[in-house]
């Protein structure tokens, strides 16, 4: 695998990188699909062992030949765009190259991310408005089978190399599995095309739907049993790889890592969690005098505002963020048109229990979308849903995701899409949480215990995701559900205990959430310690300008950088 060539005329970072992009769209479709680039593909990746080789082909030669590119032009160090692009490229595809050589995708089975949720979630970004797009939503479908296959066919070799994902998550799969099968998921969503279609579409998706059937019924009579005893933490040499592919730093490397490493992150949380701890106690005092924030957060959930109904719901998310996008254009931010339309949806059955958000297509052709999960719930409470809206539409995930759109033709598309890093994203998001606290759009007392809710939970996973994973000991202060555990190593079960002493969430929701913290390790940790960077960026820019410190300015300059990873994240800002 190489590169595609120039055309002729010297190379900069940024056309390595796209040209990068290019190559990715012809092996994964659905990239390309993400991206809204080639809206006609009907394709999917090839997700057996030849399209992981394929992968790590491209990015060696990828890095190859940047690496040829910066040798041969000594003056693109002194051109900060390209100077950011080389490093966030470089970054990147070396975290994606550890990964490969870790044997990562052979066993990459969870309940959020894995290609098999891949696979399902291209069919909602797709255009569905005419007969075409349908042929081609058709066409697509009819590969879900061969794409199902190629995965099987590399969970085997992974299999044959010993590498397996740990039972927790096939359990897990496979019950997500079954309601996508009991929908069914293809052909409920194919039934929405038009007659003139029909027999190709129910054709197509009865053959995915049984795909679905099959790839569950190999996870759950023979991958399973294979799996057993394949522990569920990953331990520190595969917790340091994917802890740099989530936040652009080598923390795992502890000592050399510029941030202290991930001990002093485990540190830092329980530190975090402490700190908010007390601030919820002082508003569960405020809402229900005399009431712990546990009890005063089940009196918000049974007694505070509700919406009932999904289609309400649906409603109230979307006139939440159109009222955000009004408040907040002109005074803290400047937003272009297109980044101005976003849509609240809801989420297909089977997903994940967190709410979650998918970019618009670089050209705005597909609008971003929050997505909520209902999992069967009719009846909305509000307290713990205003804050995770500011976080996942406006002023967080929307805002950051579409501007670098928008301003993906002076950077480049890499630099605004493939190169995402989760600690930027994240941390960005959980910051525009924190500003609209800041703000005062968190005055109501439910409201902001909804928040520091959510805050809370950012700063468990810290803890608890660094502790099981590299099984740290309980700290020596902790109290409660921990109080007989102190200097013990942390297990899932101690985890989720702490989970549901400090969370206001169901005990369904908290499971999924244990669940997908074992199977994604690292990317629980990208949320706060993203946060802290961008805070630490904002005081530094606020200190060095002084009075002339223009917060609306630094937003609009801190969204149209593209995406950073924390080795660079906080002086970047810093220097806006």
């Amino acid at each position: 695998m190489t590169v595609p060539p120039s055309d002729g005329r010297p190379a900069t970072p940024r056309q390595v990188a796209d040209r990068y992009v290019d190559a990715v769209c012809d092996l994964d479709p659905i990239v390309a699909t993400s991206l809204g680039t080639r809206p006609g593909d009907d394709g999917l990746p090839d997700l057996s062992p030849a399209g992981l080789a394929a992968d790590e082909a491209l990015v060696r030669a990828t890095l190859g030949e940047l690496d040829r590119v910066l040798a041969a032009d000594a003056s693109l160090a002194d051109d900060a765009v390209e100077r950011r692009c080389a490093r966030l490229l470089r970054e990147r595809l070396g975290a994606e190259l550890a990964g490969h050589e870790a044997g990562e995708g052979y066993r990459m089975l969870n309940n959020l991310f894995s290609p098999l949720h891949v696979v399902r979630q291209v069919f909602v970004m797709m255009p569905a408005a005419t007969e075409h797009d349908w042929s081609v939503i058709a066409r697509r479908m009819a590969r879900v089978p061969e794409a199902y296959r190629g995965f099987r066919a590399t969970l085997e070799e992974g299999t044959r190399r010993g590498l397996f994902a740990a039972p927790r998550q096939v359990t897990t799969v496979v019950a997500q599995l079954d309601e996508w099968a009991a929908g069914p998921y293809f052909g409920t969503f194919a039934a929405a095309g038009p007659d003139a279609l029909r027999a190709e579409l129910d054709a197509a998706a009865q053959a995915a739907d049984e795909a679905v059937a099959g790839i569950r019924d190999f996870l759950r009579d023979e991958y399973a049993s294979r799996a057993e005893g394949t522990p569920d933490d990953v331990g520190r040499e595969r917790y340091a790889v994917a802890v740099r592919r989530w936040t652009g730093s080598d923390l795992g490397a502890d000592a050399a890592a510029g941030r202290g490493g991930l001990e002093e992150a485990y540190e830092w949380g329980w530190a975090e969690h402490r700190r908010i701890l007390a601030e919820q106690r002082l508003e569960a005092e405020r809402l229900l005098p005399g009431a712990t924030p546990m009890v005063a957060m089940r009196w918000a959930d049974e007694h505070g505002p509700a919406v009932e109904g999904v289609e309400a719901i649906r409603e109230r998310l979307q006139a939440m963020m159109d009222g955000a996008i009004a408040a907040l254009d002109g005074t803290h931010f400047d937003l272009a048109e297109p980044v101005r339309r976003v849509e609240a949806m809801i989420a297909p059955p089977g997903s994940a229990a967190a709410p979650y958000y998918t970019r618009p297509a670089q050209d705005f052709s597909r609008p971003g979308c929050t997505w909520l999960p209902t999992f069967g719930r009719t009846r909305f409470p509000l307290w713990d849903l205003v804050s995770i809206w500011y976080h996942e539409g406006v002023p967080g995930h929307h805002l950051q995701l579409a501007q670098w759109a928008y301003v993906s033709g002076s950077l480049s598309t890499y630099q605004t899409s493939l190169g995402s890093v989760g600690a930027n994203v994240e941390g960005w998001a959980l910051y525009a949480e924190r500003l609209m606290d800041e703000l005062g759009y968190l005055a109501d007392p439910a409201e902001r215990l909804g928040y520091l809710d959510a805050q809370q939970l950012r700063a468990v996973r810290v803890v608890i995701d660094i502790g099981m994973h590299l099984r740290l000991p309980v700290p020596d202060d902790a109290d409660g559900v921990l109080a007989d555990h102190r200097g013990q190593p942390w297990t899932p079960e101690l985890a989720r205990a702490f989970l549901g002493a400090n969370s206001g969430a169901d005990p369904g929701f908290l499971d999924s959430e244990l669940v997908r913290y074992l199977g994604i390790p690292g990317q629980a940790i990208s949320y706060k310690l993203g946060e802290r960077a961008w805070l630490e960026g904002r005081a530094a820019a606020q200190q060095a300008r002084g009075a002339d410190f223009d917060l609306k300015a630094w937003h609009m300059a801190a969204l149209s950088q593209g995406s950073l990873g924390l080795d660079d994240l906080a002086a970047e800002l810093a220097a806006l």
